[in-house]
């Protein structure tokens, strides 16, 4: 009997990926079908769907499941779930594809067949709506509404038979986990309460000071990075992972920590964002979220700790993965380490703030990173990486 926090929704994981043997089939009659080109986020949802971690969801949304989770994170169901998982296609391709008919899901950056679905429904949306709720703005300017925006006029519903995971499994093997994998992984070592850590960059001294709170409350940490389409100028995931590597390898001690990654494609929806986050990773096995300083967020549409108190306001069962709320971090110059409002006495001048942000900022520009803000074997790997750059 498995000691780890059960999937969303159900007691098994839902991974809609068709055994190879029947992939190898299905390919072929997908060929036939009517195609509908994807964007990348919807190719990435589609892998998420493949590989179990949107569990128990069985394909893209109808209207219903998508209004109820924009204005009350319900699916028509009841069951919590907090972002709309949709498929949208021009009218024209949508008027040729009848409910009850099955169309191929293809690439629409490489042309890969990703699977069939079997439409069950085509409706409109109010996007203002969805951006409201979801994004709490109508902003064009943010990410996440700029996707909404851009999507095609109408929405297909319908279940989804995976028949690729993409370059993923190829591309990162040392990195790819599926949640299967993952629970396999944990229960071999034993543990029962595990934190996951999300990152799209590579970790300083404040993500740093994050996981190993983790570890001395929990089993052991999952670093847990995303694989898919990222903004422009985050590093790449190849680099990423040699840092994060070089920081486990010289400043944990051995076996408290494992690093993974998965193919999400991040909507920058904060509050929002953290919760299906913490949904997902109920799906890998994990009883906690790390949820530090604006989590998910961009700019400023969200307050510093909205991702933390937005779990407060779920209702009971909602979710069993909770969020591991930890204080903005810092090292404090007098305390002569890493410390939080929480357990550090001094005023603002003796505390260096460390973001992501100023990290990259200084790398771009060549300047030097004192080690109180990141660890010396992880600068160097990227002044190798910036350096290649100007290159």
């Amino acid at each position: 009997m498995s000691k780890l926090v059960p999937p969303h929704g159900g007691d098994s994981l839902k991974p809609l990926l068709l055994p190879e043997v029947e992939r190898r089939e299905e390919l072929k009659r997908a060929a036939s079908l009517k195609k509908i080109p994807m964007t990348s986020r919807e190719t990435s949802d589609v892998i998420m769907l493949a590989m179990g971690a949107y569990t128990p969801l069985d394909g893209f949304m109808n209207k219903a499941d998508w209004k109820g989770v924009c204005a009350d994170m319900k699916l028509a169901s009841g069951l919590f779930w907090p972002i709309p998982i949709t498929l949208s296609a021009d009218q024209k391709l949508a008027d040729s594809i009848g409910v009850g008919e099955e169309a191929a899901l293809v690439d629409g950056e490489t042309g890969e067949i990703m699977g069939i679905i079997e439409v069950s429904e085509k409706y409109t949306i109010d996007r203002d709506f969805e951006n409201s709720h979801v994004y709490r703005t109508t902003d064009p300017k943010h990410p996440g509404v700029a996707k909404v925006n851009e999507q095609a006029a109408v929405n297909i519903a319908g279940r989804v038979r995976a028949l690729s995971e993409g370059v993923y499994p190829e591309k990162y093997k040392d990195l790819y986990l599926r949640p299967a994998e993952s629970r396999a992984v944990f229960a071999e070592k034993g543990w029962s309460k595990v934190a996951a850590f999300q990152t799209r960059n590579p970790m300083h001294r404040s993500h740093e000071h994050l996981a190993k709170i983790a570890v001395e409350v929990t089993d052991g940490v999952f670093i847990h990075q995303v694989l898919g389409k990222l903004k422009e100028g985050d590093i790449p995931a190849e680099v990423r992972t040699e840092a994060i590597g070089a920081m486990i390898d010289n400043y944990f001690v051995p076996g408290t920590v494992i690093q993974a990654g998965y193919p999400i494609e991040m909507r920058y929806a904060g509050p929002r964002e953290a919760l299906i986050h913490a949904l997902i990773r109920q799906n890998f096995g994990c009883s906690h979220l790390i949820v530090g300083r604006d989590h998910a967020g961009v700019g400023d549409y969200y307050g510093p700790f909205d991702a933390q108190h937005i779990f407060d306001e779920l209702w009971p069962g909602a979710l069993v993965t909770q969020a591991l709320k930890i204080d903005i971090t810092f090292f404090c110059t007098k305390c002569y380490g890493m410390a939080t409002a929480k357990t550090c006495p001094h005023g603002k001048e003796h505390q260096i703030n460390i973001s992501g942000t100023k990290q990259r900022e200084m790398l771009s520009k060549g300047e030097p990173i004192p080690p109180e803000f990141s660890r010396p074997e992880v600068v160097e790997i990227l002044r190798k990486y910036y350096a290649g750059l100007s290159k």
